[in-house]
């Protein structure tokens, strides 16, 4: 008589069909994390994909399998931290948009989604490393800065209004992200003398520049 029911014919357990992409994505934001640790500690020139291969837990090899070489690395390391911020920048909201109320939207964005993060180290990397490399101030600048720069200007246009005062922010949307890099530049480089008050910093400059277009609008 043969035995029947679940003793010897249970079904084997289904694999999760999203295993391998979770996985494949687990490890590829890990080669991203450990590449930045490098990155930052020993500069661009010096880091070697070995050292980042070690620091990730990863064969050399695998990091070949996600990135062509190490500029790729590099360049998908600013891209994967910044385009997020700059997509959101880009898709304004629909309505009215006060100069007060923009101002403090990026202000909260620059102190909690990049110098609360590690994303103030990418910054700091490309400031430091794109004199001596072009090539990665090239990158940057057409990745994050110009589209940055004229997102943050159609913001400010919308913000200003026609007639009012701020022609100057709308020509000059880098005086909003002055103190910012300020900020990046200031931890490197003294911040175990001094600590920087960063959200201070930056409310103070935005009443500064509410004032400078409040005066300027009211003006003959």
């Amino acid at each position: 008589m043969s035995e029947s029911g679940s003793g010897g014919n249970a079904a084997k357990p289904r694999k999760h069909p999203r295993g391998g992409a979770e996985r494949s994505a687990a490890r590829r934001d890990a080669i991203l994390a450990a590449a930045l640790d490098e990155f930052a500690a020993a500069g661009f020139a010096a880091t070697r994909i070995d050292d980042v291969a070690r620091r990730a837990g990863v064969a050399k090899g695998t990091i070949y399998l996600y990135f062509r070489d190490k500029d790729a690395l590099f360049h998908e390391l600013v891209r994967s931290a910044l385009s997020p911020i700059i997509a959101v920048l880009e898709q304004p909201p629909p309505g009215e948009i006060t100069l007060r109320g923009l101002l403090g939207v990026l202000t909260q964005t620059f102190v909690r989604e990049i110098f609360g993060t590690r994303r103030k180290d990418v910054i700091r990397l490309v400031l430091s490393e794109g004199p001596r490399f072009p090539s990665v101030a090239e990158f940057y600048y057409r990745e994050v800065v110009a589209r940055a720069v004229p997102a943050v200007r159609e913001l400010l246009r919308r913000a200003v209004g026609p007639g009012a005062g701020g022609e100057a922010l709308v020509t000059y949307p880098q005086l909003i992200v002055a103190p910012a890099l300020v900020a990046v530049m200031w931890e490197a480089l003294f911040d175990r003398f001094e600590t920087l008050e960063v959200e201070g910093l930056m409310r103070a400059h935005c009443e500064l520049l509410l004032r400078a277009v409040e005066v300027k609008g009211s003006g003959p």
